[in-house]
């Protein structure tokens, strides 16, 4: 025990091994004196005070080596406290004593850095399960170097954020108050009437209001970054819907920018028609082409500019002087445009529709306003740009379609009240007296008669026919002048800003080729250039339209499209019920987004129904392309949820559903070890069970890992369908056992069948190994699984020649830096497989890679099944019915491209006397099960004795095992059958003599019927337990296999039918 003081103040005891206790100078008055007489006298070595009692908010962990791990940082939480320590400073608060284990901690859930400050790690369950003299050095927070030093020796430039009034309402409501407002509402409202304009305005914030709903929870459902709707509807949908949705909103953007551009040209070439320069619809694109460029220097410059209050004053400066406007007495030059203050007549008149125009109609008035709400995303998109946008976007949000639907109710009204439809504006149309006589229009009854433009449709005037109605009513028209130059330039300049920051989001993602090139940010802010100069091209192109009534409807569709998506974002995720749906916004639901999607897929077909196909037809394209290349993303989606839902819904729906023969399939578990290792076995199996039953990869090892995960990813790389199961055990055979046992499935979804290489090297291994092999096939047949044994002539295991190639390869990647690949045959496993030599053997590294290394796998060799073979045969020897399997696995491989040019050829064993007989038996059975085989061949032969050159090849093969190799005078010791099990008697070796010369025999048919194959089916022999020794079946293996250059398949099922010719 030590006592160190610290600038005087406080004192720290170290007792080694153990904790680093610091505490004040006042603490110790409140120690009882024993404890203080304690702390006085001398120490024996090697022993310390227990500070279980004396921890607190000051306590500090050591290093593993007894050295500190950090410098001394305070925070609010704890006075003294080290950054890389395994310890928790708070643990004792919390716990009552000091332990490894680390109370919460904010740092353990975030993957975002502090400036000043190491963000902590938490304990991993090794450290904590750990022998800590075992594990010294392990998991240790690595120090911060010179290098990190340096890095962090200054802040990182801090970008510009918004709170939810400038960021997201205003931003909204300036959005949402753009060119429909000033240019196209009165005008609506005359076409539609007052009644018809509020049904609009509020199915309109219905929609929108919904969507605020479903984007809010999105949007609280976790921390969310840059990239506004693509980003909440990837990360909620996952990338397949996000990424389509995505493109397409970047789009709508680029063309919302064009549509507000425009409604500002109009107002331009309306204020200088004295002025013309070409025509008036060349002069919009010039006023259009030149708007757009500047806005867009303007946002090249920075969002600060784009963000500014100043927008917005104008714009309620100028509602302001359109309502004072709408009070004030008509002056007769207003009256000769139309204007007549507030009249319960004009109210009634204009009340009603007045269907004019091909746009004449209640959903073409729709999808020209309708594009005004798509604004209440404006805030979301910049969600990067937000200071806390969990609260911003709700917030912000919302308040935005309120106020915004209360204004377009009121101006519709307002306008709708005092503005009759039609008006000449010549003064000198009046009446000496008000009459409704030989007069048309509401006009009539205040003393105008405009009756003659009505007929003629000439009228200029008017809500019908006037676009800048609102100027004309406004007590002061250039403050409505400067109002729609502020609505359209602001809403131009947030879509404008909008369009390439989700598409820089998008490009990032890299879902689609080729757009990569736009995602390059610069600046503090990651401004993305490269997208704003592609959203300007498309802005422009659609400007030289000059159009508004054409741009807005097209639109329409695809911010529909967006919005449906939104809210069935919101209810996908509600109606999964994941763990991972927690939005911190409660007021919304998921039958409601329900409903908000629907009827925005409804609308957009009400509107343009050849529009929406399109919209439909690029979203599905966009979604079957995501579909086919399956970028490598986990965003914990909705869809990964249902996913998993419905698996499992299935899974558990099979318990109800007993086993019929009509629907066995073949599921292997294949005992491969790591994949990469026996590609040929792998791909074999892969081969007849891809898209059609299950494949389950099995993998014993001695030697845990967390590295686990990488194999699956192995398999993938592959194109392998199959699942991957690693299992820890002493030794091969009870590793084995445990994946047979829990059958490595779900339910009904699991193995029958397994399949493991041949082990070449069981006359070289101990004994012992080539005992547990044999035992492996009698527990699979104990558990009533059937078993496949592969052999090539060159052999299944690759691991050599991959460890020859066991070097450091430098990739790059692609943030342009270069990391290590280590290669699968430095994995630190020892893998138990049979069909792996021992490790030892192989020269398999123990240590792990460095922590650096990523685990990929090394390009895997071409294997024989992975070609596409010849005009071959499939030769089937079916010596034993085993129950149909050996005749089912090459009906399987034939209906595969790979395998469908494969004739498939079935040897039976017969007599001399009758082989025409039992052909035609076999035959007829064969075309009961609708194999579609027609080439059997029966062998008399097989009955014959095995040549004796070949019988004497066998008796060599066998003779190492032969316990009178070990007593050559002919006498068993009783310590030698004890030691030796495994050894072969005479006795045993007279009992399966027959089977012997079978297996002898079979192989001379197949070396005569079969050199030419392509693969060589034949039943498997079973050894009775007991009767037939580990040895001598493995001879019978390799007597039966060997000096064949096609792959042999050794068949053998659980002897219960897995086909019949029955239909129920």
């Amino acid at each position: 025990m030590f006592l160190i003081s610290l600038h005087g103040q406080d004192s720290c005891f170290l007792s080694w091994g153990t904790y680093i206790t610091c505490l004040p100078k006042q603490f110790f008055s409140q120690l009882s004196p024993s404890l203080c007489a304690s702390m006085e006298e001398p120490q024996k070595p090697n022993e310390g005070l227990n500070l279980s009692t004396l921890s607190g908010q000051y306590a500090a962990s050591l290093g593993m080596n007894g050295e500190l791990e950090g410098k001394f940082h305070f925070t609010d939480t704890d006075n003294y406290s080290y950054p890389n320590a395994r310890a928790s400073s708070g643990s004792a608060v919390l716990n009552g004593y000091d332990t490894l284990d680390a109370p919460p901690n904010y740092d353990f859930y975030s993957n975002t850095e502090v400036f000043g400050r190491v963000r902590r790690s938490r304990p991993s369950l090794f450290q904590l399960h750990s022998n800590i003299e075992e594990a010294n050095g392990e998991g240790q927070g690595s120090p911060q170097g010179p290098e990190d030093e340096e890095k962090s020796a200054e802040p990182a430039a801090e970008p510009t954020r918004f709170g939810w009034v400038q960021g997201v309402m205003i931003r909204c409501m300036l959005n949402i108050w753009g060119v429909i407002l000033y240019l196209r509402l009165p005008w609506i409202t005359a076409q539609a009437g007052i009644g018809l304009t509020w049904v609009i305005i509020l199915i309109s914030s219905c929609i929108t209001g919904i969507t605020g709903l479903s984007t809010s929870a999105i949007a609280t459902n976790g921390k969310v970054k840059g990239g506004g709707t693509y980003f909440l509807i990837s990360r909620s949908l996952g990338p397949e819907l996000g990424g389509s949705i995505g493109l397409i909103f970047a789009f709508a953007n680029a063309v919302a920018v064009a549509m507000h551009t425009v409604g500002f040209a109009e107002t331009v070439q309306n204020l200088i028609t004295i002025i013309c320069m070409v025509d008036p619809i060349n002069d919009i694109r010039i006023i259009g082409v030149i708007t757009v460029t500047c806005l867009l220097a303007i946002s090249l410059a920075g969002m600060e500019w784009e963000s500014k209050v100043l927008f917005f004053l104008v714009i309620m400066i100028s509602f302001a002087s359109y309502i004072i406007g709408t009070i004030i007495p008509a002056t007769p030059q207003k009256q000769a445009k139309g204007f007549y203050s507030y009249r319960a007549s004009i109210f009634a008149a204009n009340f009603v529709p007045s269907w004019r125009g091909p746009e004449g109609s209640f959903f073409g008035m729709f999808s020209i306003f309708f594009p005004s709400a798509t604004g209440i995303l404006a805030g979301a998109n910049i969600s990067g740009d937000l200071r806390d946008p969990n609260i911003a976007i709700p917030r912000g949000t919302l308040m935005a379609i309120f106020w915004t639907t209360l204004s377009y109710l009121v101006i519709s009204a307002t306008i709708g009240s005092c503005v009759v439809r039609d008006a000449s504006g010549n003064i000198n149309d009046t009446m000496a007296f008000p009459t409704t006589v030989d007069c048309q229009g509401t006009a009539c009854i205040y003393g105008w008669n405009f009756s003659e433009c009505i007929n003629n449709r000439t009228c200029t005037y008017g809500i019908t026919n006037y676009y800048q109605s609102m100027s004309m009513v406004s007590a002061v028209a250039p403050l409505i002048t400067a109002g729609i130059f502020g609505a359209t330039l602001s809403s131009a300049l947030a879509c404008l800003v909008s369009a390439p920051k989700v598409f820089q989001c998008l490009c990032k993602d890299r879902l689609y080729p080729l757009i990569g090139f736009f995602g390059k940010g610069y600046g503090k802010n990651d401004e993305p250039y490269r997208s704003y100069l592609l959203a300007y091209f498309i802005a422009v192109c659609f400007i030289l339209i000059a159009e508004l009534n054409t741009i807005a409807p097209i639109i329409s569709n695809f911010f529909l499209c967006s919005y449906a998506l939104i809210n069935f974002s919101c209810f996908h995720a509600s109606i999964t019920n994941s763990p991972g749906w927690r939005p911190s916004f409660r007021y919304y639901s998921k039958w409601l987004s329900l409903l908000g999607a629907v009827v925005s897929v409804v609308i957009m077909f009400l509107f343009t129904w050849w529009a929406a196909l399109i919209a439909l037809g690029v979203v599905l394209f966009l979604l079957g392309y995501v579909l086919y290349k399956k970028p490598t993303v986990n965003w914990g989606s909705s869809v990964q949820a249902s996913s998993y839902n419905v698996a499992l819904s299935q899974a558990v729906g099979l318990n109800h559903v007993g086993d019929h023969i009509k629907n066995y399939r073949p599921q292997c578990l294949v005992l491969s070890g790591p994949p990469g290792f026996r590609p040929a076995l792998v791909d074999f199996v892969g081969t007849f069970t891809k898209n059609f039953s299950m494949m389950m990869c099995g993998n014993v090892v001695i030697v845990s890992s967390s590295k686990m995960d990488a194999l699956l990813q192995v398999l993938l790389n592959l194109g392998i369908k199959s699942f991957y199961n690693g299992v820890v055990a002493d030794n091969l055979r009870t590793g084995v056992q445990m994946l047979l046992q829990v059958r490595s499935g779900l339910g009904r979804i699991r193995p029958n069948v397994l399949v493991m290489g041949f082990k070449t090297t069981w006359r070289k291994d101990q004994p012992s190994l080539v005992d547990n092999y044999v035992g492996i096939i009698h527990d699979a047949f104990d558990l009533q699984y059937g078993v496949c044994v592969l052999r090539l002539r060159d052999g299944l295991d690759m691991s050599r020649r991959m460890q020859a190639h066991s070097k450091y390869v430098k990739k790059k990647n692609s943030a342009n830096d270069f990391i290590q690949i280590w290669p699968l045959t430095d994995f630190p496993l020892c893998s138990a497989n049979p069909v792996f030599e021992a490790c030892s053997e192989l020269g398999l590294q123990e240590g792990a890679p460095p922590a650096n290394a990523s685990f990929l796998a090394v390009t895997q060799p071409h294997t024989v099944f992975r070609s596409r073979q010849e005009k071959k045969t499939i030769d089937v020897y079916w010596i034993s019915d085993d129950g149909g399997l050996a005749l089912l696995i090459p009906y399987l491989l034939t209906r595969k491209k790979r395998w469908a040019r494969c004739k498939v050829r079935v040897f039976v064993g017969g007599e001399i006397q009758n082989m025409e007989e039992q052909r035609a038996a076999v035959m007829a059975l064969i075309k009961k099960f609708r194999l579609r085989f027609h080439d059997v061949q029966v062998l008399p032969e097989i009955n014959e004795d095995p040549q004796p050159e070949h019988i004497k090849k066998f008796e060599d093969l066998i003779a190492p095992y032969r316990k009178n190799a070990i007593n050559k005078d002919g006498e068993a010791h009783e310590d030698t059958i004890k030691e030796c099990p495994w050894m072969v008697s005479n006795e045993e070796m007279e009992k399966n003599k027959t089977k012997s010369h079978r297996q002898i025999r079979l192989n001379e048919i197949l070396l005569d019927y079969s050199r030419d194959a392509a693969l060589i089916v034949v039943s498997l022999p079973v050894g009775r337990r007991g009767v037939c020794p580990s040895p001598l079946y493995m001879a019978w293996l390799e007597t039966l296999s060997r000096d064949l250059r096609p792959p042999v398949l050794l068949v053998r099922g659980n002897q219960e039918n897995v086909l019949t010719f029955y239909c129920q």
